[in-house]
């Protein structure tokens, strides 16, 4: 079954928010999983991300970012920082709703159209979650349901044959699968090109 791509950010949030708010009371100061950002740092950059998604969207540009910056105040607790995600997702999620099929947009790893950017939204949500239950000490994997369709949308030469979720970790550079080595962390990237 697959979910509408204007849903999947939300979905994603959806499944992401509940092991972050388990963590609400631990150090957020510490480094997440194997990044050079602290868990604070990567809740910062999914809502960039997401929210950044949805303006390019919008904007179209076709060779650039955008000026659009946004983030939590450096002030902000923890709880606001992660429902900060959930406003993010439904702001793309809304976007992607109502942009026509013939948009394209920027990206430097494929100019893409709404669906590939809600696929796009769909990996930082659900890969940094990943990162950030495992700093948390929580046991969380994307759900197969979901990393199916991201993994199908953006990344075509997915090794077959396993769980769509692990897959989807693998194809970040996060875990190693059966008979397959990991990917360097900082050697791997999507295809946003729509094929």
């Amino acid at each position: 079954m697959m979910i509408p791509w204007s849903e999947l950010p939300i979905a994603s949030a959806a499944e992401a928010l509940p092991v972050l708010e388990k963590g609400v009371d631990q150090d957020w100061s510490r480094r997440a999983a194997d990044t050079s950002w602290t868990a604070r740092d990567m809740l910062d950059h999914i809502v960039l991300g997401v929210t950044g998604y949805a303006g390019l969207l919008i904007a179209q540009p076709t060779d650039r970012h955008l000026g659009l910056r946004t983030g939590n105040d450096p002030r902000a607790a923890i709880p606001l920082r992660i429902e900060s995600i959930e406003i993010a997702a439904t702001l793309l999620s809304l976007t992607v709703r109502a942009t026509s099929p013939e948009v394209r947009a920027y990206h430097p790893w494929g100019t893409s159209d709404a669906a590939g950017f809600a696929a796009m939204a769909a990996v930082e949500i659900l890969v940094h979650n990943h990162d950030l239950a495992r700093t948390l000490g929580c046991d969380w994997s994307p759900p197969d349901i979901l990393a199916a369709q991201v993994v199908e949308r953006l990344f075509p030469n997915a090794p077959k044959g396993h769980a769509p979720g692990q897959t989807l970790l693998w194809c970040t550079g996060r875990i190693a699968l059966p008979s397959v080595p990991q990917l360097p962390r900082e050697q791997w990237q999507w295809y946003g090109e729509i094929r």
